[in-house]
């Protein structure tokens, strides 16, 4: 009996302990906060003021089929090969959902 309700214990702790990994959400403002970074360059929300191409308003898949490319260096680009390849998939899909729903001027 004794047993039993140390391995009952045990079971319980480790399903307890691990849940918060399961039900933590997404930051809502992740890909905001990770394309601040392009604002540097391609403006703020991706609204371009400047010779820069504009990313606000273009589609999800192919902003992240770009940055996926310029980390690979399979695109052409003088920074953003370098830029890129600090963001994981979930990180460029993030940014991509962002700027993809930002209104193009």
């Amino acid at each position: 009996m004794k047993l039993r309700k140390l391995g009952l214990t045990g079971l319980w702790l480790s399903l307890t302990c691990s849940m918060p990994a399961w039900s933590q959400a997404v930051d809502p403002n992740l890909g905001r906060n990770l394309a601040a970074n392009c604002a540097n360059c391609h403006g703020t929300n991706g609204v371009s003021v400047g010779g820069m191409p504009a990313l606000a308003g273009q589609s999800r898949d192919s902003l992240a089929r770009a940055m996926k490319e310029f980390r690979e260096g399979k695109r052409p680009a003088t920074i953003m090969h370098q830029l890129s390849k600090g963001y994981s998939d979930e990180q460029i899909d993030l940014i991509a959902a962002y700027l993809s729903a930002q209104k193009a001027r």
